[in-house]
């Protein structure tokens, strides 16, 4: 069956490839049709099983009209990829910086999509003020509070979700090492969930990583880590899976079980920054099982009640983090550099249709 789906997404990606290279040849007759009855997008596909699929999107991108355009259409949930970190929020101590966030909420509300909030606490991007010195437990635990009240607050009725911890812990299940859990200890997990809570009470708290979609060693720190904090009634909405995944190194078959036992916690899952990356150069035996994975994604989704949604990490090769990250990797996500749909694109509307 798998087989006779990648013939059927190469004959889709490649049909897509040469309409858009003609210029769209179906021609006016064609095009009339589409206005006249149009297709559904990702997001009204997702709708109709009670899920969202959103894009994450960037500041510097925004003056593409071509890019926004499909942003603004095909998507109805919008996460900041950098705008709302540490870095770009309190620059220096005490003064805040919402420049870069505000846009990318006043573009998600005026195509009246919601916004997964990108992060309150995360050991990377942040400023040189918070790294460059030694902190007391009490003077970093007020720096932290006053950062998570005060983004919160401002934010606040604007934002369906927060990732309030992010990247929490090393691939074997251990604490990660960061400047908060050596100065503050485990608890301030905890903490920052409360605090976000007393700032904005109706925001969905989530916790998200990498490498958590299968069960492992690291899904497993996740899971025991929600089981304590649901059982001191902390604040915890949510399990974010990033899915960053790479061809090379196999689906995380697990998946679905792995949505499906947080579910039985009585916490929200969602895939939170889906990429599919692979060795370049692409080829069409890659890009059809790159949709594969993403059909597989899909599915696992829709099959766990409790999994809210799908976001990709941006929408567009174009704008895709993975070839500066990974060299010789990249082709990721479900439309290519030019905004064409791949075969990744039909595999998701297949799935969700």
């Amino acid at each position: 069956m798998r087989s006779t789906v990648r013939t059927r997404l190469r004959l889709a990606g490649a049909l897509a490839a040469v309409l858009v290279a003609a210029g769209t040849a179906a021609g006016p007759a064609a095009q009339a049709g589409e206005r006249h009855h149009p297709r559904p997008t990702l997001a009204g596909l997702a709708e109709r099983h009670g899920r969202y699929f959103g894009s994450a999107t960037d500041n510097p991108e925004l003056t593409d009209t071509a890019y926004t355009g499909v942003l603004g259409h095909e998507f109805d949930m919008i996460t900041p990829g950098n705008g709302m970190k540490w870095y770009a929020t309190e620059p220096r101590q005490g003064v805040f910086d919402w420049t870069a966030g505000d846009e990318v909420v006043d573009l998600a509300r005026s195509h009246h999509q919601r916004v997964r909030a990108h992060t309150l606490v995360w050991h990377s991007q942040l400023p040189d003020w918070l790294t460059s010195r030694t902190w007391t437990a009490d003077e970093l635990r007020a720096v932290l509070k006053n950062h998570i009240r005060t983004e919160v607050r401002h934010y606040r009725g604007k934002v369906y979700s927060w990732d309030v911890v992010n990247e929490a812990f090393n691939e074997d299940g251990t604490y990660r090492e960061t400047l908060f859990y050596k100065t503050l200890g485990p608890g301030y997990i905890a903490d920052a969930l409360r605090w976000a809570h007393e700032a904005d009470p109706h925001a969905k708290l989530y916790l998200n990583d990498y490498n958590i979609e299968a069960v492992g060693p690291k899904s497993d720190a996740y899971y025991a880590l929600a089981q304590q904090l649901r059982a001191q009634h902390v604040p915890l909405d949510g399990i974010g899976l990033q899915a960053h995944l790479a061809l090379q190194y196999g689906y995380p078959a697990t998946l679905e079980d792995n949505l499906r036992r947080f579910s039985r916690l009585g916490l929200d899952t969602a895939l939170t920054e889906v990429d599919v990356r692979m060795l370049l150069p692409a080829t069409a035996d890659k890009l059809a099982q790159q949709a594969d994975w993403y059909r597989w994604m899909t599915e696992a989704c829709l099959a766990v009640r409790r999994c809210a949604g799908i976001t990709v990490w941006d929408y567009t090769d174009k704008y895709s983090w993975i070839p500066a990250f990974f060299p010789g990797e990249g082709a990721a996500l479900p439309w290519d550099e030019q905004l064409a749909p791949k075969p990744a694109y039909y595999a998701i509307r297949e799935a969700l249709d």
